[in-house]
């Protein structure tokens, strides 16, 4: 399928930019897939009456946002898109899922612990008490995505690891019977420690996406607190802000 691309010479927007934004469309939009190839530079450039410095800098934009790669002997590859995730009660397995990106899980983590303060704090439960730790890798075509820490009050549910592998954590608590209702998030950046950096294949120092959410339950129980890292050149938090009437 030839990709239809063009480009505005009148447009105050530059003509690289324009470029990077159509082919950065087509891969979330699934025009192109992963694995798919571009044309080289020279064609590219050609086609679109272009010069090859303008063509390489659309490129090179997407390369660092982690969209494209360029492989020796192969030519520039589609990678992934990545997860624009909207700020809604929503798991990551589901909208990783929705997004087409095929989400797996590794369980590296799933026991029972005491509770410091601040999971004392965040769950309503006394400091001390045991408290069910699940730590577990997200990936998505098989690329690391996000690293997911997360507590839950004791005997809430049955948290089997190979369900956890199966399927994700708010699907097995809608099958238990919890309905989730509301959470309290907040969003932060900051740089990856070596442990991290290892776990999500970025380097030592990188920046990172983190979250922290506490999840309750239609009756106003708290049944989950998450402290995650994500990849941010894989994935992104939308926000619809409003104004106050």
């Amino acid at each position: 399928m030839t990709l239809e691309l063009s480009v505005d010479r009148s447009s105050p927007v530059p003509l690289y930019f324009q470029l990077s934004q159509q082919l950065e469309a087509a891969i979330e939009h699934g025009t192109l897939t992963p694995g798919s190839l571009l044309g080289n530079e020279i064609e590219l450039a050609a086609r679109l009456g272009l010069s090859r410095p303008t063509v390489r800098q659309a490129i090179q934009s997407l390369v660092d946002k982690g969209l494209l790669v360029r492989r020796r002997g192969v030519g520039t590859q589609v990678v992934h898109s990545q997860v624009k995730r909207p700020l809604e009660l929503s798991s990551l397995y589901d909208d990783l899922e929705a997004a087409g990106q095929r989400p797996a899980t590794r369980v590296l983590v799933n026991t029972v612990v005491s509770a410091t303060a601040e999971i004392a704090a965040a769950l309503g439960v006394t400091e001390g008490s045991d408290v069910h730790q699940v730590e577990r890798l997200r990936l998505a075509h098989g690329e690391p995505m996000a690293y997911l820490c997360n507590y839950l009050p004791p005997a809430l549910l049955d948290l089997d690891t190979a369900q956890l592998e199966a399927t994700g954590l708010y699907r097995m608590m809608r099958a238990a019977g919890i309905t989730l209702h509301s959470a309290r998030q907040s969003i932060g950046a900051r740089a990856a420690t070596a442990a991290e950096a290892e776990r999500l294949a970025e380097e030592a120092g990188a920046p990172l996406l983190t979250m922290q959410r506490v999840t309750f339950d239609d009756t106003g129980r708290a049944v989950e607190y998450g402290t995650h890292t994500y990849r941010p050149t894989r994935y992104s938090f939308e926000f619809q802000l409003l104004v106050r009437p």
